[in-house]
């Protein structure tokens, strides 16, 4: 007998018996969820294609193989880049030790990639002492030990650098200087480099460059040759991009898109300064 659909409505998962609950779910290229929150814990995981999460304070890109992990109560928005596969695990707030408790990109290994795909065939409320209740145990354990990746961009609260860095992160390829932004933001060039400095700890510079490599590392994950993404980028070669992205985000972009080299991949807990 087959199956009923599961439900795609993350509200038919809150409040389940079980400590570990999936959703399996497929979005459109653009496609939106705005600014929400969940009583539970959440990781969100990409399976095929890529994804933006966006917090008040840090954004993401998700390639494959990659998720995302939200504590519960956390208001965030999520926007699929190319056609997304994510498989979403509800966790009941305090379910396991060593959980994080604020948001944070990991490295999905294989066991975790098998496990979540294993609990997916069980019964939304499965048996908890049996095979179901030994595999959401298990995702827990890996979740804990997963290698945090430093996969964000700091976002700030001040309103005047929030517009200047809404308005690159929907186009990282605009290229004003900060005399160019102050008429946008309402604040002198001067004003705009002391708070990058406050409010994400790093220069304009620094900070658009990581936003750049963000939007590259979509474009990897879609398929586009190297050689195209460095040219795009303003970078005479795909070595001195690889370089470049390498010291920015502590890892190199192949690695991130690959399955191979999971364990030297890992950039260690990112840790906003």
């Amino acid at each position: 007998m087959k199956a009923a659909p599961r439900s795609t409505d993350p509200k038919d998962y809150q409040h389940s018996a079980r400590s570990v609950v999936i959703m399996a779910k497929t979005f459109a290229d653009r496609d939106r969820v705005p600014d929400h929150s969940h009583p539970r814990d959440q990781l969100l995981y990409a399976i095929s294609g890529a994804m933006r999460v966006r917090t008040a304070e840090e954004a993401w890109i998700v390639p494959p193989d990659r998720a995302i992990y939200v504590p519960a109560g956390t208001v965030h928005s999520v926007e699929a880049r190319g056609r997304l596969e994510m498989r979403t695990l509800y966790i009941s707030p305090g379910a396991g030790p060593g959980l994080p408790a604020e948001p944070a990109g990991i490295l999905v290994s294989a066991l975790l990639r098998a496990l979540v795909l294993a609990l997916l065939d069980e019964p939304i409320e499965y048996d908890d002492t049996g095979r179901g209740g030994l595999l959401a145990r298990l995702i827990l354990l890996e979740i804990r030990d997963a290698k945090q990746l430093r996969l964000s961009v700091p976002m700030p609260r001040d309103p005047r650098l929030g517009r200047l860095c809404a308005e690159l992160l929907s186009d990282p390829r605009r290229a004003e200087t900060l005399d160019g932004w102050a008429e946008l933001t309402g604040a002198s060039a001067r004003t705009l480099t002391r708070l990058f400095r406050r409010e994400v700890g790093m220069t304009f510079r620094a900070w658009r460059q990581r936003v750049r490599f963000h939007s590259a590392l979509e474009a990897l994950a879609a398929g586009e040759p190297v050689q195209n993404v460095a040219n795009a980028n303003g970078y005479a070669s795909p070595s001195a991009f690889t370089a470049a992205f390498r010291k920015a985000l502590g890892v190199a972009p192949s690695r991130l898109i690959a399955g191979g080299g999971r364990e030297a991949e890992a950039g260690g807990p990112h840790r906003r300064t």
